[in-house]
């Protein structure tokens, strides 16, 4: 994210707990740190505040249908939206965990923005983890995110990380989606979206940890992988290469067989579980991006995001 994050007087937007990104950037936050902390460790308590579109003929005339939006600290511009369009600001951001920290044990992991304000995120630990098999363990985060662009919708979903790798996958709601959203022309209700999201999660966390242990008792084959393998990925743009000669087959097929982080532990290789993780793996780590921005981007949102929903899909219903 180091190339898109926000700065301020050369101070970079982010906050962060634990271990220091692999950006080296940001300021580290101390446990039990109070919200007002994380903001201000963040450089995030300014607002985003709207003015009319203006233009001239000569004199100086308004537009009301159009706003534009901009920064409260510096007064720089964010962008121009509708006079319908509403703004998720960054105390709102963190004002979401407030009662999950207070009451449910929920700890805020990162805080910044990104693209001069125009995007903003947090990333927060819940107190849900279970084991697939024994010393394969995951736990499960809540994100939050939105921006003031009109690029994203305020969206909230789990994410489970596998310890041993990192590797993340979307929880399925129980109303069968991964995620909420809630688009700029609607007031952003946290209540209401922890509510949509059944939260505190326990139902869907427990469904999603039955799907996964499922997995590790199917046993697959090489040729059993290559079905679901070549089913997800795309037809080369060459008519004359075959999907089993493109690079993103391979790497899953290697991770698949014995390359990926976790498969000495018994019981991931040869499993549902070791190719679902194999495709994650070649997801969060493995494809070519400009930056790791570009990368957790589509690997929470876009089209690694949908590439691994496709890989449990396609398990599921093997």
């Amino acid at each position: 994210m180091a190339h898109n994050l926000s700065f301020q007087n050369g101070i970079a937007e982010m906050a962060y707990r634990g271990a220091t990104p692999w950006h080296g950037l940001g300021q580290k936050v101390s446990d039990g740190a109070s919200l007002e902390t994380w903001l201000e460790e963040a450089r995030m308590q300014w607002e985003i505040k709207a003015s009319p579109v203006q233009y001239t003929n000569g004199s100086l005339h308004d537009y009301r249908d159009f706003q534009v939006l901009y920064r409260s600290d510096s007064n720089a511009p964010l962008s121009v939206v509708s006079d319908r369009y509403k703004v998720v600001q960054p105390k709102e951001m963190v004002e979401f965990f407030r009662s999950l920290v207070d009451r449910e044990g929920f700890s805020i992991e990162t805080l910044g923005s990104l693209k001069g304000g125009r995007r903003i995120w947090a990333l927060a630990r819940t107190n849900i983890e279970g084991e697939v098999l024994n010393g394969d363990r995951i736990k499960a985060y809540l994100l939050l995110i939105t921006s003031c662009d009109g690029s994203l919708a305020t969206t909230a979903k789990f994410i489970s990380t596998r310890v041993v790798c990192w590797n993340t996958q979307a929880v399925a709601l129980r109303e069968g989606g991964d995620e909420v959203k809630v688009r700029h022309n609607t007031e952003f209700n946290a209540d209401q979206v922890k509510g949509r999201m059944g939260l505190l999660g326990g139902d869907s966390f427990d469904s999603f940890m039955d799907r996964m242990r499922g997995f590790a008792k199917i046993k697959m084959t090489n040729l059993d992988a290559d079905r679901i393998i070549t089913s997800l990925l795309p037809a080369p743009s060459n008519p004359k290469t075959r999907i089993v000669d493109t690079k993103g087959y391979q790497v899953i097929m290697g991770l698949f067989n014995g390359g990926a982080y976790g498969s000495a532990i018994p019981g991931v290789q040869g499993t549902a579980w070791g190719l679902l993780n194999a495709v994650t793996e070649y997801t969060d780590h493995h494809v070519r991006a400009h930056s790791n921005e570009n990368r957790l981007n589509s690997a929470w949102f876009g089209v690694g995001a949908n590439l691994k929903a496709a890989a449990e899909e396609a398990l599921l219903t093997m």
